[in-house]
């Protein structure tokens, strides 16, 4: 099975210039838990769920107030470029599923952008290679 059968091809993404604020409002909209940074069609870096929670974490990001018994926190705009996850491990669409999932195991990873000739053309998450595992075997009465 490839890549490509397996693969998301409507992805969302985000530019290194985009503010933290748009990240957010992607993954609690759109169900999301990983945005592939694009700079001219091509992938610069990935952003997840997990590197969001740890920048808005940040005492140095974030300010805790409290105002009439309520608390508050205000997070600095930050831009995508400077949370992100630099060096991504892409793959391509005509690569082998059990490749994408030994290199996400390996990597520890839960996702891959899918780049064919240098461009974005989808995106591979585990929960894609589960859905698989699952149907497979299903049809093989596992």
């Amino acid at each position: 099975m490839k890549v490509k059968e397996l693969m998301q091809t409507k992805v969302k993404t985000v530019s290194p210039e985009d503010k933290v604020d748009k990240v957010f409002l992607l993954f609690n909209f759109e169900r999301i838990r990983h945005l592939p940074v694009v700079e001219k069609k091509k992938v610069v870096g990935i952003v997840s769920d997990r590197d969001l929670k740890k920048m808005m974490g940040s005492l140095k990001t974030r300010k805790v107030f409290t105002q009439k018994g309520e608390t508050y926190v205000t997070l600095k705009s930050r831009k995508v470029k400077t949370f992100m996850s630099r060096g991504v491990v892409t793959i391509s669409p005509n690569a082998e599923a059990v490749e994408a999932a030994a290199l996400m195991a390996k990597r520890k990873i839960g996702g891959l952008p899918v780049v064919k000739g240098g461009v974005l053309v989808g995106i591979i998450t585990a929960t894609d290679i589960l859905r698989a595992y699952v149907k497979l075997a299903q049809s093989v009465g596992i």
